[in-house]
């Protein structure tokens, strides 16, 4: 049984690292365009010590994270992981855009290590992140 178990296993390995990688390179795109897109340097920030940058960021990362992970788990093939990842990431990229609309003066607020702020800001990332999940799941 095991032996079974792991032919069908090294079997499907090219398949599990080539969609593994891709998320992950969809990801790493992902992350770099948000800190393109953002106003703030998140890099210069974390360096200096800001901790609301740091959860600012880490929920911005993660929030990219979940709806691709889904997309992975859900995916059937290299193109539907493209597809569904670039309109996932779409969606959390504008997030950040809607909560400056929000909450007034949010760049600011995180620059000067405003932890409020800073939490306000993750957890609208990371529960649009979650219900894009969720709508990708179908």
């Amino acid at each position: 049984m095991f032996q079974t178990i792991l032919t069908s296993a090294l079997k499907a390995l090219p398949i599990f690292a080539t969609h593994f990688l891709l998320t992950l390179a969809i990801l790493v795109i992902g992350v770099i365009v948000y800190q393109a897109l953002t106003p703030q340097n998140e890099g210069k920030l974390i360096r200096a010590n800001n901790q609301a940058a740091a959860v600012a960021f880490a929920a911005a990362i993660l929030s990219l994270a979940l709806p691709l992970a889904m997309c992975l788990a859900r995916s059937v093939s290299i193109p539907d992981i493209v597809v569904w990842g670039t309109i996932a990431l779409i969606i959390q990229l504008g997030t950040f855009f809607v909560a400056r609309l929000v909450f007034r003066d949010l760049v600011k607020r995180i620059e000067n290590g405003e932890m409020a702020s800073a939490i306000a800001l993750g957890a609208t990332h990371l529960a649009v992140g979650t219900v894009n999940a969720a709508a990708i799941a179908g």
